[in-house]
């Protein structure tokens, strides 16, 4: 956890503050049980009233800095400690972002989230915690016992019984909770996964009546959690009793052998019932370092977790210095490309070669796991290559930064993902700047401006969180248009037309092809329909090319295609 504690050094000047009014907080608490054993020694005593109001008047005054050092120090310290989660939480969700897809299948969205969340919640909690009592408690436990021992050094020896015995309690009580705070962070992992699977899937899951299932999945997980939650609280609830019950006892103690001393004359009253504070202030110091083990351990947990992901190093990561020479613009060239998935026993992708220029369609199509998808994820350095190389604009890929990379590309991802906002922000997520005009332009192409229009705000409607309040086609649309709209040099299609009924993509096919006569296109298809016009057509099969070609000259050489063809093309539309 302390490696976290380097988000603190912007804080550095309030944290210095805070530890200097705890500083004097604690100085002011020390020094109010020494004046009241003066009042009752000389001014109770003697009868000395004059005294008593001095004294009581200086009591107030040193309370009330005491009180003010506390309030300031509380302020500062939440505040400071927010701000601290705050950087954590944009360094987390920075390093995020900077992953590959190969990380993120590492450590799971749902972990990911939690990680974002409730961890770094846990880790400012107890920063809040730390900043309070890191000075109060130990200063309030050792100049406790030097006052105690300063009024009575025979007494104290109650004392060297009590606080070793505190301190055994704590180390228990720590050692057997640190393992289950752990495995609480596990268990919640798992928790958020399964209520992010079941609310992401709730159509599938009504449409095959597997309502009940999923609810005996979400009770087992909740309650392997429960009761990993109820075991620690109860190994931590412990705590709290054991400490009153030797505050006590150490009270009834000093008391019983504190009355013996001072009727022998040892010892005057006032002196006893300053020890007595004293005596309660070390517990109380002691009972804040206990609470401090209970918070701790799963705050270490929480960080450990952090730290794994502030730690992971993305596999994809931009040149040096990155070169700006340029062939020719959009141009794509696969040289010998062969792609393994971490921890697959053969490449999903395997020897493809091929190239594409601009003002060209290139089509990919083949069977399910055929690599369409792997292959074309491999342009915007998605993954990187396990060998050959690609080139875009004359240059490996390897050779440009990500985002100049990015830049060049339009990408219509299979799954289309709409954000929560307006149709216009959706769509302008392509090309931060784009004006209305190109808004409508785009969308008229992507064959998207009749159900828009149709709408009651038009292009102000607004999105719902995953776009499910519109259909699978006009999310289609949406995002093609979101492509569209950035003019890109480069456009990458990933089965982007498969919800869009024959009609509609003959049209939006028909648009396209004026609006991307410039830019290098390529097509992921299920449908010949989608590719039968393209200039070249890449047939894969088992992640190797089998063949590529016109739709006439396929038809003749290669089977594969031949089959495709047949399964969804009558004699007559073949002839």
């Amino acid at each position: 956890m302390f490696k976290l504690f380097r988000f603190l050094k912007p804080y550095a000047m309030v944290v210095t503050g805070i530890l200097v009014l705890l500083f004097f907080q604690s100085i002011a608490e020390l020094y109010l049980p020494t004046l009241m054993s003066d009042i009752v020694n000389t001014g109770i005593v003697k009868g000395d009233t004059n005294y008593i109001l001095r004294i009581g008047g200086f009591m107030l005054i040193v309370a009330a800095v005491s009180g003010v050092c506390t309030i300031l120090a509380s302020f500062f310290s939440s505040k400071v400690a927010t701000k601290f989660g705050r950087d954590i939480r944009k360094e987390v969700f920075s390093r995020a972002e900077s992953f590959s897809l190969n990380e993120f299948d590492k450590v799971g969205t749902a972990s990911l989230i939690t990680r974002t969340t409730n961890d770094i919640m846990q880790v400012q909690q107890v920063t809040i915690l730390i900043l309070r009592m890191m000075i109060s408690a130990p200063l309030m436990c050792i100049g406790g016992i030097i006052m105690a021992v300063s009024k009575d050094a025979e007494l104290s020896l109650i004392l060297v019984v009590v606080i070793p015995v505190l301190a055994g309690i704590i180390a228990l009580v720590a050692t057997k909770g640190v393992p289950l705070f752990k495995a609480m962070q596990v268990k919640l992992d798992k928790l958020n996964l399964v209520v992010r699977e079941n609310l992401i899937g709730i159509r599938v899951i009504r449409a095959f009546n597997r309502i009940d299932d999923e609810k005996i999945r979400f009770t087992e997980a909740n309650s392997d959690l429960t009761n990993t939650a109820i075991k620690v609280n109860k190994i931590m609830a412990v705590l709290m009793p054991a400490m009153i019950i030797m505050m006590n006892l150490t009270s009834v103690a000093i008391v019983w052998f504190g009355g013996i001393r001072i009727d022998s004359g040892k010892m005057q009253v006032g002196d006893m019932m300053a020890f007595i504070q004293y005596a309660m202030q070390i517990m109380f110091s002691l009972i804040m370092v206990s609470m401090m083990f209970v918070m701790i351990p799963r705050a270490e947990a929480s960080a450990v977790r952090i730290n794994e992901v502030l730690d992971m190093k993305p596999e994809i990561n931009d040149p040096t210095e990155p070169k700006n020479t340029e062939k020719e613009r959009g141009y794509i060239e696969f040289k010998d490309v062969t792609f393994s998935y971490p921890g697959a026993e053969q490449p999903a992708i395997s020897n493809i070669s091929f190239s594409a220029k601009p003002g060209e369609i290139t089509a990919i199509i083949g069977g399910t796991g055929s690599g369409k998808s792997t292959l074309i994820s491999l342009i915007p350095r998605f993954y990187d290559i396990d060998s050959g190389s690609i080139l875009v604009d004359g240059m490996d890929i390897r050779e440009m930064s990500q985002e100049n990379l990015r830049k060049k590309i339009g990408f219509v991802p299979q799954k289309a993902v709409l954000f929560t906002g307006t149709i216009s922000d959706n769509i302008r997520y392509g090309k931060e700047d784009a004006n209305d005009m190109e808004i409508r332009h785009a969308a008229e192409i992507a064959q998207a401006s009749e159900f828009v229009s149709n709408m009651k705000e038009g292009y102000d409607s607004m999105i719902a969180q995953g776009g499910s309040n519109v259909s699978g086609g006009q999310k289609q649309r949406l995002a093609i248009a979101r492509a569209l709209v950035r003019r890109p040099e480069i456009f990458i299609f990933d089965d982007s037309f498969s919800a869009l009924d024959f009609k509609t993509d003959a049209k939006l096919r028909a648009a396209l092809k004026s609006e991307i006569k410039d830019s290098t296109a390529i097509i992921v298809a299920q449908r010949v329909s989608t590719v039968i016009d393209a200039d070249r057509i890449i047939v894969l099969d088992e992640g190797r090319i089998a063949g590529i070609g016109t739709h006439k000259a396929l038809l003749n050489d290669c089977e594969i295609y031949r089959e495709i063809v047949s399964s969804q093309l009558s004699e007559e539309e073949l002839a």
